[in-house]
């Protein structure tokens, strides 16, 4: 038996095709205005997504909100510049959906707006992270050696060595997420690359 699917009349004007290949300039002008309106409201989304992750410690010394602002104030009072430092903040921000594939699911919402070397850190991070426990779990503490030829492998261990290893001390002082959300904001203005940059314009 088919399924109907329920007609909402949610408020605010609407494309009127029922496929995409009905549609007009007109249909496409609305969308897009919407489109921008809720890009713009990112910043606000993964901020939220953050918060999620307080008292989700996991076994964790440290719950997942604070292992993430812990590795980015090291990030950040090591220097590191605002791109760097968001990125750290977000590293883990997969935890909650990809319980499998966490890195991935972080590198692809900041792909946008990194620079091609933090986002490969963000994306690999977990095969260089598990230098450090994977012996443990009867893993290849070494798979990280698969990308040894990268230009970015050493980047990346530094990143998990300096900052992501280290961040799990539950007297280290960091600063607060509301420290971080002004370079959220920033970076997450406007996208370095993507396909759909142009219709913020």
């Amino acid at each position: 038996m088919g399924h109907e699917s329920e007609h909402i009349d949610a408020p605010g004007e609407h494309a009127r095709f029922r496929a995409m290949t009905e549609g007009t300039q007109e249909d496409w002008a609305i969308i897009a205005q919407e489109y921008q309106q809720f890009a713009h409201g990112l910043a606000d989304r993964i901020l939220a997504h953050l918060r999620l992750l307080e008292g989700d410690f996991g076994g964790f010394p440290v719950c997942r909100l604070e292992h993430s602002l812990q590795t980015a104030t090291r990030a950040y009072r090591d220097g590191r510049d605002e791109h760097y430092v968001v990125m750290a903040l977000l590293h883990d921000m997969g935890d909650t959906l990809g319980s499998y594939n966490h890195p991935e699911v972080a590198a692809a919402i900041i792909r946008p707006f990194m620079p091609d070397e933090y986002h490969w850190i963000c994306h690999h991070h977990g095969a260089f992270q598990g230098y450090y426990y994977f012996h443990f779990l009867g893993m290849d503490r070494d798979m990280r050696d698969q990308f040894q030829d990268h230009p970015f492998y050493d980047a990346c261990v530094e990143f998990c060595e300096k900052y992501d290893q280290a961040a799990f001390d539950p007297d280290y002082k960091s600063e607060g997420l509301e420290f971080f959300e002004p370079m959220v904001r920033k970076v997450f203005e406007r996208p370095l690359q993507s396909v759909y940059s142009t219709t913020l314009d």
